[in-house]
């Protein structure tokens, strides 16, 4: 039982000793001529405009914590997705569907909530502070 394995372990520290190969060649035989300018910090063209440790808004987080909860709840729904057709051929289609339909009304809810809330407005004159919510 553990034989069948073996190709699956040869792929990887064949792919491992690649990369580590590769790594190694690249740093003894690629050229190193450090100077100022090359160790200078690049951005995207743009010289860096202040510190690097800024703060920023609590905002940006709560968007980001939106944009994950709703991207995690929308993979829930491949599933169904793929085998609605057999779920509707045993017959317990529509129970699926109204299950399914309950799910996507909770998550409705939940975005009108957070819309009403102020939780995606960008415009810092509207959005409420935290003793208003």
């Amino acid at each position: 039982m553990l034989s069948d394995f073996y190709p699956l372990l040869l792929q990887i520290v064949m792919a491992g000793g690649l990369a580590l190969t590769l790594l190694l060649a690249a740093r003894f035989l690629g050229p190193r001529r450090p100077n100022r300018i090359k160790q200078e910090v690049y951005e995207s063209g743009m010289d860096p405009i202040g510190s690097a440790r800024e703060r920023h808004s609590i905002h940006f987080y709560l968007v980001a914590m939106i944009f994950i909860i709703f991207d995690v709840e929308v993979v829930f729904l491949y599933p169904w997705a793929a085998t609605y057709k057999e779920f509707l051929a045993s017959g317990a289609g529509w129970g699926v569907l109204a299950v399914v339909g309950l799910f996507i009304f909770i998550l409705t809810l939940g975005l009108v909530y957070d819309i009403k809330k102020g939780g995606l407005d960008f415009d810092e004159t509207k959005r409420p502070t935290l003793d208003e919510r």
